[in-house]
């Protein structure tokens, strides 16, 4: 039996391409859009540095406006204001994994190999994406619900958490989730809850949501796919969604609310030969590596991460840590994200 190699098949250059373009365009919550490419973040990739400054101009602040006169000059004039500015701070992700090539080979024997190879990776990157892309979000909320050192946030105002059972208002088999619940969530964010067009819940949620019929299906442009909806806003279940226990998580996203950066590292995919590996049977190892840069919008990174950038952990300096974060936004309607916390069985 021949066995196909994947140098044979792997030509770096268009191989790293490949999987760099397909990575955005899998699994569900990197389809939905919540995570939107930005250029402005690839060119920070691509230059120097683990953290990078996104300065912002604040809004003219809503002081009073004055009364015209007819004084002349000097004898009440006008004090002109300013415009303040805000300063974001996002984080380099420096990744990579090495696979053995004679055992993926083997595996694709028979097929395509070019074409199976990359669908492989890019779907593995594109699952380890959006967990990083989890994290990053866990870590604004845990900040969020951590009392604030000055004015950056009010406690918890990103999130709505109807989970507690101290008063014993839950009953075994009914979902807390409720049309109620959510738009105190999306209310959250005041006159501006519209904006909020995104809802990510989990496959229980989903399904609760089903049976209490609070889904509407859309067709696509096409009339081709039913989009679930919920109040207007697009639904999509994917049970990378937070759980612990029965208590669930549900997140609502507005466009634009996290951007997202790919950079090119100086060898994105790499192949190496083992000739002594196998008691000199050979093997062959496919390195793949990755930048991206996961920003939330209206927030700093603020830890000290190692100098592969943090990782996805709930630790100090890494991305689902409250103290990795710090909201520099001023206005809660600046940050298009909320958060509603529901017991299901």
């Amino acid at each position: 039996m021949a066995l196909v190699q994947v140098s044979d098949v792997i030509v770096p250059a268009v191989f790293s391409s490949y999987v760099r373009q397909i990575t955005e365009q899998k699994t569900r919550i990197i389809q939905a859009g919540v995570l939107v490419r930005d250029t402005a973040i690839d060119e920070l990739l691509d230059g120097g540095g683990l953290t990078f400054n996104v300065p912002s101009w604040k809004d003219l602040a809503d002081d009073s406006d004055n009364v015209s006169t007819d004084v002349a000059i000097g004898g009440g004039d006008s004090t002109p204001a300013n415009v303040g500015t805000s300063q974001e701070v996002a984080v380099r992700l420096s990744r990579n994994k090495s696979w053995s090539a004679s055992d993926l080979a083997q595996a694709l024997a028979g097929d395509d190999p070019m074409a199976a190879i990359g669908d492989r990776v890019s779907y593995w990157w594109a699952r380890k994406l959006q967990a990083a892309f989890i994290a990053s979000i866990k870590g604004v909320f845990a900040d969020n619900a951590t009392a604030p050192s000055g004015s950056e946030h009010v406690l918890n105002d990103l999130t709505v958490d109807i989970s507690d059972d101290a008063g014993g208002a839950f009953q075994e088999g009914v979902t807390n989730f409720t049309a109620e619940a959510f738009i105190d969530t999306a209310v959250t964010i005041g006159d501006s809850m519209e904006d909020l067009t995104t809802l990510l819940v989990h496959s229980i949620v989903y399904a609760r949501m089903q049976k209490n019929n609070l889904i509407d299906f859309i067709p696509d442009s096409q009339g081709v796919v039913n989009i679930p909806t919920f109040l207007g806003r697009r639904v999509v279940s994917d049970d990378g969604m937070p759980v612990t226990g029965s208590v669930y998580e549900s997140w609502l996203f507005g466009p634009g609310a996290v951007r997202l950066g790919v950079g090119s590292p100086r060898v994105p995919t790499e192949v190496e030969r083992e000739p002594k590996a196998g008691n000199g049977g050979g093997q062959e190892i496919l390195y793949s590596r990755t930048e991206w840069c996961i920003h939330p919008v209206g927030h700093k990174y603020a830890g000290s991460p190692a100098s592969g950038g943090p990782s996805n952990a709930n630790t100090s300096n890494n991305l689902a840590n409250a103290g990795s974060w710090q909201r520099v936004f001023p206005e809660r309607k600046q940050i298009k994200v909320a958060r509603l916390i529901s017991r299901e069985s």
